[in-house]
């Protein structure tokens, strides 16, 4: 059974790192500089690396291990185990766009949150672009710089631009 996650205090405050008194941070987490973290959750064991951004309601697993320069915007869920690459950058929204009909700026009740799942265990390479809407399914891997606009069958390995599936990988018991 799986602990619930409970707020903590930042101990060590960073005038590098933004970490919000709402994001809950499960035991061990590794932080590093350069974050801004809100409204979120993780999981413990979890590292996260420099000049990374993870937004309000994204769940993100235990024993994950979030890159560098990595984005991850409202409406993603992160199971566990999961690797993401450097640079990786995550969109909730199908249709963006700055201002409305009447020309004013956009605010939340204008555009419609689209969730994005990653399934335990999977990988996803440096600098690709995960679309708004599809699951990455259980250990599959997502190849650098691919840009994922359909879902992800578990074991499985996609590239390219947009990504399709190159091969099936074999499904592997845990010690």
């Amino acid at each position: 059974m799986r602990a619930k996650l409970k707020p903590r205090k930042n101990k060590r405050r960073s005038p590098l790192r933004k970490i919000a008194p709402d994001v809950e941070l499960g035991a061990n987490v590794r932080i590093y500089d350069f974050v801004n973290l809100y409204g979120c959750k993780i999981g413990d064991n979890t590292k996260i690396g420099a000049f990374v951004e993870i937004q309000k309601g994204v769940s993100i697993g235990r024993n994950c291990k979030i890159s560098s320069h990595s984005f991850i915007c409202e409406g993603v869920r992160i199971g566990d185990e999961v690797f993401v690459g450097h640079h990786v950058v995550f969109i909730n929204d199908r249709y963006p766009r700055a201002t409305t009909a009447r020309g004013r700026l956009q605010t939340d009740a204008d555009w419609d949150l689209v969730p994005t799942l990653v399934g335990r265990a999977a990988s996803i390479g440096s600098g690709a672009v995960i679309l708004c809407g599809v699951n990455i399914g259980e250990s599959s891997m997502i190849g650098a710089g691919s840009v994922v606009v359909r879902n992800v069958p578990p074991y499985t390995i996609v590239a390219g631009n947009p990504a399709r599936p190159l091969r099936r990988l074999p499904k592997t018991k845990k010690p």
